[in-house]
């Protein structure tokens, strides 16, 4: 989990160039700060993404809580950054009109904090239901369980729409849990 140094971050820059394109005048503010804060703490981490990571080792065993907040603003390298922060602000821009600004910063606050004790929770069943103790240690960072609840919230106020996930029409309420096995199958871990 530990991002190269000293490389030209394409996603990072593809990031920057989509953001222009909307326009800094049209991201509401939270979503803008939002994208602020995870970009500036991919370039200045607060510390190694080892240190940072949430874990039932990490977060429950050894108290270590400040990675309930560090952990979904740290990203594992640009492409992560880039895929998050694109989703963020397409779905920020939708969903704080909506919501308006105080309740949809209340909202990402909490679905930070929730997203990594619920990750928590699901490795500590993991670990007990499948008698594997590996699942204590897997670490997690990143925006995107963030993300899947924004959607699910988004689904919620927006009823009957349709997605295409990997080119299948899917009704938007179930297009977040299919998009969640298919990124699981995709990408695991």
């Amino acid at each position: 989990m530990q991002r190269r140094q000293g490389r030209v971050n394409a996603g990072l820059l593809l990031l920057l160039y989509q953001i222009s394109q909307v326009g800094l005048q049209n991201i509401p503010s939270v979503t803008l700060g939002v994208l602020a804060l995870n970009i500036f703490l991919f370039l200045n981490p607060v510390r190694p993404l080892p240190e940072v990571c949430i874990s039932v080792n990490e977060g429950f065993y050894r108290k270590n809580w400040q990675r309930l907040l560090l952990s979904p603003v740290h990203h594992a390298d640009d492409w992560h950054l880039y895929y998050n922060m694109i989703s963020m602000l397409w779905k920020g821009i939708m969903l704080e009109k909506k919501l308006k600004s105080i309740w949809f910063a209340y909202i990402i606050a909490v679905f930070s904090v929730l997203i990594g004790v619920v990750y928590m929770v699901l490795e500590f069943m993991l670990m007990e239901i499948l008698d594997d103790p590996s699942y204590e240690m897997n670490c997690a960072v990143g925006f995107s369980g963030v993300l899947f609840a924004l959607k699910v919230l988004n689904n919620h106020y927006n009823p009957g729409r349709v997605s295409s996930v990997l080119g299948l029409q899917i009704p938007s309420k179930y297009a977040c849990w299919v998009e969640l096995v298919a990124i699981h199958l995709i990408s695991p871990g």
